[in-house]
C-alpha cells in the first residue's frame, strides 16, 4: 500500500469522527464507562492479588523439638530439613528465644519462666511454595526428636482455598467485563456504520477491495478507543494516589502491603491503553465485515 494511500485512510478516519459528531460522542462515552469499569477492577484484583501473595508468603512451618535435644542432634534436623525439596529458608530460635518473644507479646508475668523454661527449641521453615507447606510439615514430623510441626492446618488449607477461589473469580469478571466493552463499543460502532452503509456500497461498487474500505472504520475505532481511555487513565490514577496516600500509612510495618504507586499506576494506564485501542479497532473491524458483502 502506497504512502498517500496510508495518508487517505488516516484523513478519512479523523474527517469521519467529526462528521458523526453524536455518535463519536456515544462510542467514546461507552468506551469511558467499559474502561472504568475494567480498570478499577483491575487494580482491586491485582491489590488482593499481593495481599493474597503477602498472606501465603507469611504461613511458616515452627519445628518443635523435643525437650532434652542435643546440638547435635539438632544440626542434624537442620542439615535434614536443607535438604527437603521446596524449603526456601530455615531459621533457629533457641528456647530462650522462644521465652523472650513470649513475655514480649503476653507481657511481663511469663518472666517467671525463666527460671525453669519449659519451652522447646524451635526451627522456622518457609516453603519456596506456600501450598507445599503442609506436605513439608507432614514430611518434617517424621523426624526423630522432633515434637511437632505445626503450620495451622485447617486455618491454612481454608485460607488457600479461600485466595485461590477469589483469583478464579476476579479472573473470570475481568474476562467478562472484557467481553461486555466489547460488546457495547462494537454495537455502538455498528450504529455509525450503518448510518454509513450507502458510503460502503458505493465504494465496493467502484472497485475499492476490502481492505481499502475497512482501514478508516478500523483507523476510526482506534481514535475512538483511545479517546476512550483517556477519562478512565485520569480517573484510575487519581483514584489510586489517594487511596494509596490514605492507605500506606495505616499498613506501616505490617507484613501486608498494597501495591506501590509508581510502576504499577503506568502498567495499569498502559493496559487501559491497549485495551481501548484493541476493543475500538477489533469493534470497527467486526462491525464493518458484513456490509462488505456486496
Amino acid at each position: 500500500m502506497k504512502a498517500r494511500t496510508y495518508g487517505r485512510h488516516f484523513r478519512e478516519s479523523f474527517k469521519s469522527i467529526g462528521r458523526n459528531g453524536w455518535m463519536t460522542f456515544a462510542s467514546v462515552s461507552a468506551v469511558t464507562v467499559t474502561l472504568l469499569l475494567v480498570g478499577v477492577f483491575v487494580v482491586l484484583m491485582l491489590n488482593m492479588n499481593k495481599v493474597a501473595t503477602d498472606i501465603e508468603k507469611d504461613v511458616e512451618v515452627r519445628v518443635l523439638l523435643d525437650i532434652g535435644t542435643t546440638k547435635e542432634q539438632s544440626q542434624e534436623i537442620n542439615d535434614k530439613i536443607e535438604k527437603l525439596n521446596g524449603v526456601e529458608s530455615i531459621e533457629y530460635s533457641s528456647k530462650e528465644d522462644e521465652l523472650k518473644n513470649l513475655v514480649k507479646d503476653m507481657g511481663d508475668d511469663f518472666r517467671l519462666f525463666e527460671q525453669d523454661n519449659p519451652l522447646s527449641d524451635v526451627y522456622v521453615v518457609k516453603a519456596t511454595n506456600p501450598v507445599e507447606t503442609g506436605k513439608i510439615a507432614k514430611e518434617i514430623s517424621t523426624y526423630d526428636h522432633v515434637d511437632e510441626a505445626l503450620y495451622g492446618e485447617a486455618k491454612v488449607e481454608k485460607l488457600f482455598n479461600v485466595l485461590e477461589m477469589s483469583r478464579n473469580v476476579g479472573l473470570v469478571l475481568i474476562i467478562g467485563l472484557l467481553f461486555t466493552a466489547m460488546f457495547l463499543i462494537s454495537n455502538t460502532i455498528k450504529i455509525t456504520i450503518v448510518a454509513r452503509r450507502r458510503e460502503i456500497e458505493i465504494m465496493k461498487l467502484v472497485g475499492a477491495t476490502n481492505w481499502f474500505v475497512r482501514w478508516p472504520f478500523i483507523l476510526e475505532g482506534l481514535w475512538l478507543g483511545i479517546l476512550g481511555s483517556i477519562i478512565p487513565i485520569a480517573l484510575v490514577t487519581t483514584g489510586y494516589y489517594y487511596a494509596y496516600e490514605f492507605i500506606k500509612p495505616k499498613l506501616q510495618g505490617h507484613f501486608i502491603q498494597v501495591l506501590d504507586f509508581t510502576p504499577f499506576i503506568y502498567q495499569v494506564n498502559g493496559l487501559i491503553l491497549l485495551m481501548g485501542c484493541l476493543i475500538g479497532a477489533w469493534g470497527s473491524f467486526m462491525s464493518v465485515r458484513k456490509f462488505l458483502r456486496v
